[in-house]
């Protein structure tokens, strides 16, 4: 282990002031020195927990039980992290841009931890999330395009055209029905009203 002038505690001969061989008591001495000198390596937050402490022996274990414990909260909070993201779904009605959204946050996350998404598990968790209407653009995806090195923000962009282009079939068969409708509504009017006409000159 290295502290701040480079040098490390192996090579100052003190390291026996932590973990001492069976029999040989610990030289004052070096254990003043060795404790001096991992007060210099900790964080200022760290060192008020150890400042305290008699022994270089004890300050080591006390950084040991420390670093240990926030291994394993790390760890516990990765493995619920991942549970999150395996279960992750883009939902009916959801537009590309908001479950973008959560993907980057769900990235942010991972980033926080110290961990990251590579962009082909991106990819291929985002062709399995998505609903139904876009079945067509991901087996297109995945016959001409290498998902192992396709990028996500391609990925994401081609999802968002397609959808782009769902919508606006959408709009134009709306209209085109409207139209359709209004124009058989018109016929009925003027059948109706042309009908009237020709009763009331029978008459």
């Amino acid at each position: 282990m290295e502290y701040k002038d480079g040098s490390n505690y192996g090579c100052q001969g003190i390291w026996e002031s932590i973990e001492p061989p069976a029999g040989v008591e610990v030289d004052e001495k070096k254990n003043k020195s060795l404790r001096a000198l991992i007060f210099q390596a900790v964080p200022e937050d760290i060192l008020l927990h150890v400042i305290k402490k008699k022994t270089a022996s004890e300050i080591w274990d006390t950084l040991k039980m420390r670093y240990l414990g926030a291994n394993r909260v790390h760890k516990a909070r990765l493995h619920i992290l991942k549970g999150e993201f395996e279960s992750f779904h883009m939902k009916e009605g959801e537009t590309v841009d908001d479950f973008s959204r959560k993907l980057n946050g769900m990235i942010s996350k991972y980033n926080s931890l110290s961990a990251t998404l590579e962009d082909n598990v991106l990819v291929r968790k985002l062709l399995d999330s998505v609903p139904d209407k876009f079945l067509q653009l991901v087996a297109s995806i995945e016959q001409y395009s290498d998902i192992e090195t396709i990028s996500f923000e391609e990925a994401m962009g081609r999802l968002k055209a397609y959808e782009d282009r769902l919508k606006l079939r959408s709009r134009n068969s709306s209209k085109e029905g409207n139209l359709l409708f209004r124009k058989a509504e018109g016929k009925n009017v003027l059948k109706n009203s042309g009908g009237g006409y020709h009763a009331t000159r029978r008459g």
